[in-house]
């Protein structure tokens, strides 16, 4: 940045009285200083051309005295006139040359340093008036000097002194001027502040005209601050009221949402074992075929049921990521098994393409993202099909789930993810494609435990892309035994042998739970109450391999204070008896209760299948803690069992 921008920036930054002031002191130094330029230049000129002639006065003087001893050549005489010439005031030097510039006599001053001089040549004339030498004087210009630093002197002494006074008629002006605009400024910082202000109505015509229109603006503005903080105040109060009512309203809508679901979910879990059981053995194709379309009710219920509980467990924060490295064509092929039937009854496609990449996620997390979205682009596509690929964006791995559905509107996609926000459903084939609108929601939320993004685009009528983001891995070589240990997983635990005792204070849950158990090789003891499960404890000969309860009883009591009361019975259960709670609780305290509790958890409806399972899986790990050799090769057992 060159001088003249830095010095307008610090013109900008000064105050209205210092620029008045430096306004009434650059005229009058320009002015003052041109007019000291001219006179001493004028007086330095005036010296120098006295020196001059002095000089020519000594130069006519030697040539004069000069010219007889010249025409004798008395160079003693020359030399003693050349002396005497010297001895003149400010002469340093005298020179008489003779007609051809030799020079004959010459005499300079000694005693004192030499500065800079002015020389004058003056002709020797002779008596015949021809040039017989010359004479030349160099005269000192000290006196020149000595008046350039008296003038300097005075020409700062005058200048000081004329600036001083500028200066001080420029402050007392400036400060008379910008005294009631300072006076302004302070008081338009009070009134922003919000206090009353007023001014004195004082100085100049114009600063009094300025100064009664800010008295004006400033009542005014009062008056308007008055009415608006009346408004707010009244604003504040009934968004309160509104914000209490809506506090009231989301409180009893949950508790709504928890006492309906725990409520359905019983009957529901009942009928979802009952349609179990009267499948078993079962040969008759018409009523395998009711069966079936019980199932596919059942099934439905339990897809709505499971979106109100996934958002229950994320609102109570009992669900943390567990991270793990994994391939995730794994998880592509669990989400073929699960929809390619789905597709096929509604004649659409569903293809799933290979993947080699791994990630890193938690695993039961990413597949309900995953299951929630191809669900959803199933329930919402006619016809063509569903797409699910994976393709490597830098770090991680972007998961693309496309399908030809009919669409989101524009208006309606910043939306979608809200909890209960649905777009109008299609019909198809006589069904209706409405849900919950908690599967979007649900993804929603997970992604944000996985730190990771969701992207949705989509044109009506055309079908709707969503992208899941999600850290990349590095492959790892598979276990020894991987293919046995996956078949061991896959095949259903076999249940011959094992006693169990089933508490449930609803009776149909408790029987069809005996009739699931029962066809699956099961001995089962069934109770309601904690009472009839400590008489059981009482009276049989050795404590039961299972224990299956539920978590809230008659009377208040539940299932985890019912555990730890057989636990604590003389003949009671100990480390050799798998525990597994079961429950339709969706509270955000019951929840996290369950969660800290440390028993595994399944969540009703219960599918026999996922029960299964479960029970499968605790009883394989009591049995590996208690006799670690026994299951050795029994393989790993299911990540979650919630």
């Amino acid at each position: 940045m060159n001088w003249p921008f830095r010095a307008l920036r610090l013109l900008v930054r000064l105050t209205l009285a210092q620029q008045l002031v430096l306004l009434a002191l650059l005229p009058a130094t320009v002015a003052t200083l041109g007019a000291i330029a001219v006179l001493t230049r004028q007086h330095l000129t005036n010296v120098t051309e006295l020196m001059r002639a002095n000089a020519q006065t000594v130069a006519l003087q030697v040539a004069t005295v000069a010219q007889s001893q010249l025409q004798r050549m008395d160079r003693r005489a020359l030399q003693r006139t050349a002396q005497s010439g010297s001895y003149q005031p400010h002469v340093q030097q005298v020179q008489i040359w003779s007609e051809d510039g030799e020079i004959l006599a010459n005499s300079e001053t000694q005693d004192r340093d030499r500065g800079e001089g002015l020389q004058v040549v003056a002709p020797i004339v002779a008596d015949d008036g021809r040039h017989a030498g010359k004479v030349m004087v160099e005269i000192s210009l000290d006196a020149v000097d000595r008046a350039k630093r008296s003038v300097w002197f005075n020409v700062v002494l005058v200048l000081a002194a004329s600036l001083v006074g500028v200066g001080l008629a420029g402050w007392w002006a400036a400060r008379r001027i910008s005294a009631p605009i300072r006076a302004l400024g302070e008081a338009v910082d009070r009134l922003g502040a919000g206090e009353e202000v007023q001014v004195a109505v004082e100085g100049t015509a114009e600063v009094r005209r300025l100064q009664h229109g800010f008295n004006e603006a400033a009542a005014a503005l009062s008056e308007s601050r008055g009415m608006l903080e009346s408004r707010i105040a009244n604003a504040t109060a009934e968004l309160a009221s509104k914000n209490q009512q809506l506090e009231v309203a989301s409180q009893a809508k949950t508790r709504l949402l928890a006492a309906a679901s725990h409520d359905l979910r019983q009957p529901l879990h009942a009928l979802t074992l009952f349609s179990d059981g009267l499948a078993n053995g079962e040969t008759d194709p018409v009523r395998l075929q009711r069966i079936g379309h019980i199932r596919e009710c059942v099934d439905s219920l339990d897809r709505l049921f499971s979106g109100l509980l996934n958002l229950s467990q994320l609102d109570a924060g009992v669900l943390q990521p567990q991270w793990a490295d994994f391939a995730l064509d794994q998880l592509f092929d669990e989400i073929s098994r699960n929809f390619r039937p789905v597709a096929e009854q509604q004649n659409l496609r569903l293809v799933v393409r290979k993947t080699e990449l791994w990630v890193r996620s938690d695993y039961v997390m990413l597949s309900r993202i995953l299951n929630n979205l191809v669900s959803n682009s199933l329930r919402h596509t006619t016809s063509g099909g569903v797409l699910v690929g994976a393709r490597r964006r830098g770090r991680g791995v972007r998961i693309d789930v496309v399908d030809t559905g009919v669409g989101i509107a524009e208006h309606h996609q910043p939306r979608v993810f809200e909890e209960f926000y649905q777009v109008e459903p299609q019909p198809r084939q006589g069904r209706d494609a409405r849900g919950m609108g908690l599967g979007l929601a649900t993804v929603q939320r997970l992604a944000s435990l996985l730190n990771t993004q969701v992207e949705l685009s989509s044109q009506p009528h055309k079908g709707t892309c969503v992208r899941v983001l999600v850290r990349a891995a590095e492959p790892m070589p598979p276990p020894q035994g991987g293919l046995q240990a996956a078949a061991a997983i896959e095949e259903e635990p076999s249940l011959h042998g094992v006693r169990a005792l089933v508490i449930d204070d609803e009776r149909s849950i408790l029987e069809g739970l005996q009739v699931v158990l029962n066809n699956w090789g099961a001995e089962v003891m069934t109770a309601q109450t904690r009472s009839e499960a400590l008489a059981f404890a009482d009276s049989w000969e050795r404590p039961p391999d299972l224990v299956v309860s539920d978590l809230l009883l008659q009377g208040g009591d539940n299932g985890l204070n019912v555990l730890s009361a057989l636990e604590r019975h003389p003949r009671g259960i100990g480390a050799s008896t798998a525990r597994l709670l079961v429950t339709g609780e969706t509270k955000p305290d019951r929840l996290r209760e369950v969660a800290s509790a440390g028993v595994a958890v399944l969540y009703k409806p219960v599918s026999p299948k996922l029960l299964r399972q479960a029970i499968g899986a605790q009883l394989a790990a009591v049995r590996q803690a208690t006799d670690p050799e026994s299951d050795a090769a029994s393989g790993p057992t299911p990540p979650h069992t919630k």
